[in-house]
């Protein structure tokens, strides 16, 4: 596993709290992930992960602070936060099912450069050459992604299940994030699917990708973290490297189950 101990954070959150009128659901969490790390973030069912996850990319009311890149970004909305490089995917797949494969990545490379209806009506051969030069980005950010050549001109719902899970991680990840959060990425997986999920993981963390993870898959989060943060009821219970947090008295009580 790569070392970073050294690296300055690429994402840090500090004392996040979340309230939902009496119900705390979240108090006190720190953490923070460097450039070319994973960080697991594990717990019971309820313990406050999704939320935490929530919170860091302020898509809930919440104090605390989150700095980005070295920049605190706090106060920024949600749908600003990507354009900085912080990217997250969602436990569901995500994408547009009558768009094929390519087309989706190609939307996603479109919608980030930015295309003006001036110069499609002005400039339509730079139109026609700027879209075919976002679909070749789009075959190679697919293919990068493990999403395979011979899936690119299918449409979503023709694909195998593994092959729309490592699309929704790929259109999360766009032209390419800084910081990729990940909800449960290993759910409905297995076998050879969730092989080339952690090939995907390690060549994304040996590019310098910062990565943060929910999973509940333990082989998978026990192999390829760096470091893991354990939430029990909103609260961070425990943190270090996977053989110390499996060791942990608290987290064999809260989460693993004493039989761990």
């Amino acid at each position: 596993m790569a070392s970073t101990r050294t690296a300055a954070p690429a994402l840090q959150v500090e004392g996040l709290r979340v309230a939902f009128g009496a119900l705390v659901a979240l108090d006190d969490v720190s953490w923070q992930v460097a450039p070319g790390e994973i960080l697991g973030i594990i717990g019971p069912n309820g313990a406050g992960k999704s939320t935490c996850y929530n919170a860091a990319t302020h898509l809930v009311r919440r104090e605390g602070r989150v700095t980005l890149l070295g920049e605190d970004v706090t106060d920024v909305p949600a749908h600003r936060l990507a354009a900085r490089g912080l990217r997250r995917a969602f436990q569901q797949n995500a994408f547009f099912g009558d768009l094929t494969v390519l087309e989706n990545m190609a939307a996603v490379l479109q919608d980030e450069r930015g295309a003006s209806l001036g110069r499609a009506v002005f400039r339509p051969f730079a139109t026609r050459r700027d879209a075919a030069e976002t679909r070749r980005a789009a075959a190679k950010a697919l293919e990068r992604m493990g999403v395979p050549a011979r899936y690119h001109h299918a449409y979503p719902g023709e694909t195998p299940y593994g092959v729309q899970r490592m699309l929704s991680i790929a259109l999360a990840n766009g032209s390419g994030a800084k910081i990729l959060m990940l909800d449960e990425p290993a759910a409905g997986l297995g076998g050879a699917d969730m092989a080339e999920l952690v090939t995907l993981l390690q060549s994304l963390r040996a590019e310098g990708m910062a990565l943060v993870v929910i999973e509940h898959h333990m082989d998978l989060i026990m192999s390829v973290t760096d470091r893991i943060v354990v939430l029990d009821q909103g609260r961070m219970i425990a943190s270090g490297p996977p053989e110390e947090v499996r060791r942990d008295p608290a987290v064999l009580e809260a989460y693993l189950g004493r039989s761990a």
